[in-house]
């Protein structure tokens, strides 16, 4: 199979084109080489030549890099996306561009047709859902009771350190179950809209165009090769430069907020399993480890790894848009994609170690992300 790869030289990519490489599918990246994520001088690419993959400089915003992009394709996995929660907040157009017009203009260039494509693979995220399922702690139904979906915190509860969700109805305390895909979504922040949108411009676009698709909403991947330099993404790497420069690690909150950390190897899995699946699974699939780990937690985890005692600081301060608790259910990535999770959090947490350790150390560029997000009244 011939397989375009947008946003394909970034985190993910690098895990994803040496999977479908080995599969023996033709694979062609189209990545703009942001410098957020790749350095004012991209590095570290020298894998996309080892793995035979054909290169395009362009962008999924550009009409003309699309058609060029898609000429001979008969499958398009979507991965290019702005991806920073926070700084999404006060960067609504650019994340916009990137990720609505960015989809719409390549669901545009499927629409013309012209081309042989018949399979759209979208990378959405796990924040579409808010804050996600919960239940009533009083309920007497158990995990079977009535699914609350409460709305995104307020500023007025962050200020007052009222970090857990309540019931909107009647204000009695929840208990975070696993979200599964039918339950309601509730984007609280600007990158979280903007995958919602790129879900229903790809669902309705290929129903009515008669292409396969599938929606994968990951989880909150990490492992070996993500972006070190980008301060606005990816937790494991804040958290990793500071521990390699003997800098505490401030946890937000009260350090109890949770997370499904699923490695970007099962993420690349996925996406494989679902482009080479006999029919098109034509479904939203959770892709996660299923279980939900505290910040604190992998703060904890993460600093063993590197062979540090844990030093942590719990510093009360919250970002507006985050969300509490996190944990997927991952039936339907069974079901349909025949796929369980292979890498423990442990396991993949060495590998992402060790990794690390090989890399140049980066600049500690926390502090000048939150003064940014401070700046703008998105922190506190």
């Amino acid at each position: 199979m011939k397989i375009l790869v947008t946003g394909g030289a970034g985190f993910i990519g690098s895990h994803l084109v040496p999977l479908l490489r080995d599969h023996g599918h033709e694979v062609r990246i189209l990545d703009t080489l942001s410098p957020q994520i790749h350095g004012e001088v991209p590095q570290g690419l020298d894998w996309m030549a080892r793995t035979g993959a054909e290169f395009l400089r362009g962008s999924v915003t550009s009409a003309a890099d699309i058609e060029k992009a898609l000429d001979g394709m008969e499958a398009v996995v979507h991965l290019a996306s702005e991806t920073g929660t926070g700084q999404s907040m006060y960067e609504i157009a650019r994340y916009t561009d990137a990720n609505v017009q960015g989809t719409a203009l390549l669901m545009d260039r499927l629409a013309a047709g012209g081309h042989g494509v018949t399979r759209v693979l979208l990378a959405s995220s796990r924040s579409v859902y808010g804050e996600g399922a919960y239940i009533r702690r009083d309920t007497t139904d158990g995990p079977d009771g009535p699914r609350i979906t409460p709305p995104a915190r307020s500023a007025e509860a962050l200020r007052a350190r009222q970090w857990d969700p309540v019931c909107p109805e009647t204000g009695a305390p929840l208990t975070a179950v696993p979200t599964r895909e039918d339950d309601r979504t509730a984007p609280s922040s600007i990158y979280a809209a903007t995958k919602l949108m790129q879900e229903d411009l790809v669902r309705i676009s290929c129903d009515t165009l008669g292409i396969g698709y599938a929606i994968l909403r990951l989880q909150n991947v990490y492992g070996e090769g993500q972006s070190l330099n980008n301060p606005y993404t990816g937790i494991l790497s804040i958290f990793s430069t500071r521990i390699r420069r003997g800098l505490q690690l401030p946890i937000f909150e009260d350090g109890a907020e949770s997370r499904d950390f699923v490695h970007v190897s099962d993420v690349a899995a996925a996406f494989a399993a679902a482009a080479e699946r006999a029919d098109p699974a034509n479904a939203v699939i959770n892709v996660g480890s299923g279980r939900a780990t505290s910040v604190r937690e992998v703060a904890e985890s993460l600093s063993r790894a590197f062979g540090a005692e844990p030093d942590l600081t719990v510093t009360g301060q919250y970002r507006l848009g985050d969300i509490r608790h996190n944990m997927a259910d991952v039936s339907r990535l069974k079901e349909i994609l025949g796929l369980t999770p292979a890498v423990s959090l442990d396991e993949g947490l060495g590998r992402f170690a060790g990794w690390v350790g090989t890399q140049p150390l980066p600049e500690d560029q926390l502090e000048k992300a939150n003064a940014e997000l401070a700046k703008r009244k998105m922190m506190g």
